[in-house]
């Protein structure tokens, strides 16, 4: 039903003060047992994104909230960063070969070690044998040297080096095999479920596998949990024992991206984690099994724009807003204000937003006494080609129960008026 009509003025008020939003937009109000069912979520209709003349898309499309859209990558997550929303999937929770992009959980692992003063960024790390005689993209440490974790920082973010992650996995753990075992204990933690880790660097071994989304989680916890060490991916060159090499993500030399990280073996193909911030938005995109490093650039470029130009966080409620009065049986006070247990920000499709229901669901009245902060109901968000959402309802007050006397009084009432 449209705001208009709505017999909540506080809690219609603030639908349209919160977030910017523009009317109109379907708010039902409701006092419901919580075991009622949930509303149907209609489906979304069909649309189809065209691509370019001069691209030969493989396989099925990647579904999206607004229908579905092309993509030449053979797995590809994109995710809103602030609400977490899935905005383009295409075998996104099929395990296959990450290459590289393995490298952003040794980089969480060791930039987790610097949190806890465990590493230095000044510290100097020995060059093992092993190390100095790994192949692939090097950064080109010296047989018997030492080098600083910075420079090993860059050397694995900058220039992908398979030799900096050896220096940092022996410098944490002892030997590579010790530092990949705290890879899949971190994997687990984050809730990984196609993540086996081999290795600290992406090289090929036929256990060695991730999900794009496992890859996108990793992405978003790196940004959120390390912004202070973040800067490093946004760093064009490197040089290093006198090389010079450049970002090998083509969007951040370009100023597109500010992150994360380029992937390429010849079972995975061209793969790509990218991330950029316009406004006060960020999303994250990660594509893999690409045919080209001109493709994973230009696809992950494209992506990126197709997000931000087809989706916009709207923020509804912040925790601790009141969302609705609910009465309460045998309490001194007649209400118990409901408030939002957390920041309820929706990411939804530009001009879709009257497409969305949010509804208030407890089971009233509520019985004295109760006590601030308890969980007493259900927000929830449904909607065509808006994320499902469903946010706590907290108690905002204490309400003692009446005495022995009101209590009676109330019960005797009720039985003669029904009210």
């Amino acid at each position: 039903m449209p705001l208009s009509s709505l017999n909540k003025p506080k809690f219609a008020r603030r639908l349209m003060l919160l977030g910017g939003l523009s009317l109109p937009i379907s708010v039902l109000a409701q006092t419901v047992p919580k075991t009622a069912k949930k509303p149907a979520k209609p489906a979304a209709p069909s649309v189809a994104r065209k691509p370019q003349p001069e691209t030969v898309y493989s396989g099925s499309p990647a579904k999206t909230p607004i229908g579905p859209l092309d993509t030449e990558a053979k797995f590809a997550v994109i995710l809103d960063f602030t609400s977490g929303a899935t905005l383009l999937d295409k075998d996104a929770d099929v395990s296959q070969v990450p290459s590289s992009l393995t490298k952003m959980m040794t980089a969480y692992i060791v930039y987790e070690r610097l949190k806890q003063g465990k590493l230095a960024l000044n510290q100097e790390l020995a060059v093992s044998e092993k190390a100095w005689r790994m192949q692939g993209s090097k950064m080109f440490v010296g047989l018997n040297t030492s080098v600083k974790v910075e420079d090993l920082i860059r050397g694995m973010i900058v220039q992908s080096g398979n030799d900096a992650c050896i220096v940092l996995a022996e410098g944490i753990a002892g030997s590579e095999q010790g530092f990949v075992e705290l890879m899949n204990t971190k994997a687990a933690e984050f809730g990984l479920t196609g993540t086996n880790f081999r290795n600290c660097t992406g090289w090929p071994d036929p256990e060695h596998r991730m999900t794009v989304r496992d890859i996108a989680v990793v992405a978003r916890r790196l940004i959120a949990d390390f912004p202070e060490y973040y800067h490093y991916d946004s760093e064009k060159f490197f040089k290093y024992n006198g090389i010079e090499q450049g970002n090998r993500n083509t969007l951040v030399q370009k100023g597109v991206a500010d992150g994360l990280k380029t992937g390429h073996t010849d079972e995975g193909g061209y793969g790509l984690a990218c991330t950029a911030m316009r406004g006060n938005r960020r999303v994250i995109v990660v594509i893999n099994g690409l045919p080209s490093m001109r493709a994973r650039g230009e696809e992950g470029e494209r992506l990126l724009d197709w997000a931000f130009a087809s989706f916009e966080n709207v923020s509804l409620f912040a925790a601790g807003d009141v969302i609705e009065q609910a009465p309460v049986w045998l309490g001194t006070t007649p209400t118990v204000p409901l408030v939002a247990g957390r920041d309820l920000i929706l990411t939804m499709p530009r001009n879709w937003r009257d497409k969305a229901n949010v509804s208030v669901n407890y089971d009233g009245p509520i019985p004295a006494p109760i006590l601030r902060g308890t969980r007493l109901g259900t927000l929830t968000v449904r909607g065509d080609g808006v994320p499902d959402m469903d946010v706590p309802l907290l108690a905002g007050a204490d309400v003692n129960q009446l005495g022995l006397a009101g209590r009676a009084m109330t019960v005797l009432s009720h039985k003669l008026t029904g009210a």
